[in-house]
């Protein structure tokens, strides 16, 4: 039982040392968070054109992913 406590002691202090502060400033997380969101709206969509039957709404959906993907682009470029 000993061990068993010093392994989760030993476990739990090299948890809170492996988090650091953030050194991003609130706007460049929600950056991050609309960039990547917006990603995977693409991802979604592209997935949602391959598994469906229907060519004009599976290129609707082709496109609806570019301009997600081309979005995220651009806010990422603005960002910097």
């Amino acid at each position: 039982m000993k061990k068993l406590s010093l392994v989760l002691a030993a476990v739990g202090l090299l948890a809170v040392a492996a988090c650091k502060p953030s050194t991003q400033t609130p706007a460049e997380n929600a950056t991050d968070n609309a960039v990547e969101t917006l990603d995977n709206m693409g991802d979604s969509l592209e997935n949602a054109a391959d598994s469906t039957s229907n060519e004009t709404v599976a290129a609707t959906l082709d496109n609806a992913a570019d301009v997600a993907r081309g979005t995220a682009d651009n806010i990422a470029a603005n960002a910097m």
